[in-house]
């Protein structure tokens, strides 16, 4: 605990000395819709928890819905006097913010490896996960990539704008998959980079995507997995920073136009032995196909993960590369679990159902789960896309069933904590029905 303590200090003293105009730093974690909450500390104040002192936050701050509202869950929020939790910092992760006007800087907290962990806080979810899978021997090398939209600044009555062309001034609103896109918001893509680069996260591939302002950018592998889904999250916030100093709106939701492709969130893993080796492709690559079955098997139950609000169910079926049945394939986009070509040693899945809005710790958890579930049970999976066409099973298209299949579902109890699952789907839940208690003006138009 004491070189802990004297590596957390020397992290912060360096930070100081390196930015000596940065006066405040933003402690941030993410909570379950994938929206960061913290607290602003002076850096003095921050040397002195990352010296030992204690670093408390509201426990049901990792509850809010996606408005910031709080929800009666069980004793939770309303009848436990909204207790405190101990957070630490998460070693590493101390960068400075390049977006804001002031000097500032941000580093992650989380309740995993205290003494108390939350057990519904996503990041400890993930955590236990991992923590399982290291004692069975079991090696992540996960990558994430994000698909996202640009939009003019400004709203039009609330509704998104194209963005604009910075060349011409007319709006960019022609799909298309032109590497020309790519030289005409340079400026901001370029800027986007490297401030995630400055945050410590491997960008590598950018891409101009189907639809209009539409992009998608890869970061690198990494062998441990909660530092990669930090790294989706940090990339979420300072994506959204960066746009908007340009002049833009960068949004992740998963499906802001109909009749364009939505954005989402795939996830690339590979299991390595405690030497080296690739798991998945042992025996003839039979471990691949019985990790495929896992993932398939409890992908239904796992929906409010993978579609975490009302308009990301929007995104499934539409247009292209977005499926509505459980499937998977060899090389085939249209598969929610598609295995790329490659060589025995770097044999993967990519995990293609989540929405880009999604919460990167939990949609890496279950797939996780997903993958330790095929392991375990050794079933095969159904024929792949590229044998038959409409191969599939069918999970839920609308969050309140996809509630209830997640809900009871043991394998998830068992492997990602009943807790978590009672608390989650009840959030999703409240949330869901908080978003109906509005009258949109279609309803007139249709029904006064």
């Amino acid at each position: 605990m004491k070189s802990h303590a004297s590596t957390l200090l020397a992290e912060v003293r360096t930070f100081r000395q390196n930015h000596p105009d940065v006066r405040y730093v933003d402690l941030i974690a993410l909570d379950i819709p994938g929206h960061f909450y913290g607290k602003r500390y002076p850096i003095e104040m921050l040397e002195k928890v990352a010296a030992g002192s204690p670093l408390k936050l509201p426990q049901n701050a990792v509850l809010l819905g996606v408005q910031g509202g709080l929800f009666k869950i069980g004793d939770y929020c309303f009848n436990d006097g909204d207790p405190d939790a101990n957070r630490r910092l998460v070693p590493g992760t101390l960068k400075p913010v390049s977006w804001e006007s002031q000097p500032l800087g941000q580093m992650l907290i989380t309740s995993d490896g205290t003494e108390a962990p939350i057990e519904f806080e996503p990041r400890e979810v993930l955590a236990k996960v991992l923590e399982r899978l290291q004692h069975k021997g079991i090696h992540p090398v996960v990558a994430f990539e994000l698909e996202f939209y640009l939009f003019d600044k400004k709203l039009d009555n609330g509704l998104p704008q194209f963005a604009r062309d910075p060349l011409s001034d007319d709006a960019d609103d022609q799909p298309n998959l032109h590497i020309e896109r790519l030289s005409r918001f340079s400026e901001v893509l370029d800027d986007m980079a490297q401030t995630a680069k400055d945050q410590g996260v491997d960008i590598t591939v950018i891409t101009a995507e189907i639809g209009p302002g539409q992009f998608e950018i890869n970061f690198g592998h990494l062998d441990d997995g909660m530092r990669a889904a930090d790294w989706a999250a940090l990339f979420c916030r300072s994506t959204r920073g960066v746009a908007l100093k340009h002049g833009y709106r960068a949004s992740f939701m998963a499906k802001p136009y109909l009749q364009y492709p939505g954005s989402g969130m795939h996830v690339h893993v590979s299991l390595y032995d405690g030497a080296g080796n690739n798991l998945l492709a042992a025996h003839q690559q039979q471990p691949l196909r019985h990790a495929v079955a896992g993932c398939l098997e409890l992908l239904p139950h796992c929906m409010p993960i993978f579609s975490p609000n009302h308009n990301a169910f929007r995104r499934l079926g539409a247009t292209v590369n977005a499926a509505t049945r459980a499937s998977w394939g060899f090389d085939d986009r249209d598969a929610c679990v598609r295995i790329p070509e490659s060589d025995p040693r770097n044999l993967r899945i990519e995990h293609r159902l989540a929405s880009a809005d999604a919460n990167p710790y939990l949609v890496l958890a279950a797939i996780l789960v997903g993958l330790e579930h095929g392991l375990e049970t050794k079933h095969e999976p159904i024929a792949p896309l590229n044998e038959d066409r409409s191969s599939g099973t069918d999970f839920p298209l609308e969050m309140l069933d996809a509630v209830r299949a997640m809900q009871h579902q043991p394998v998830l109890r068992d492997k990602l904590g009943a807790e978590f699952v009672d608390v989650y789907c009840e959030n999703k839940r409240q949330d869901h029905l908080a978003f109906q208690q509005e009258i949109h003006a279609r309803e007139y138009r249709w029904f006064l």
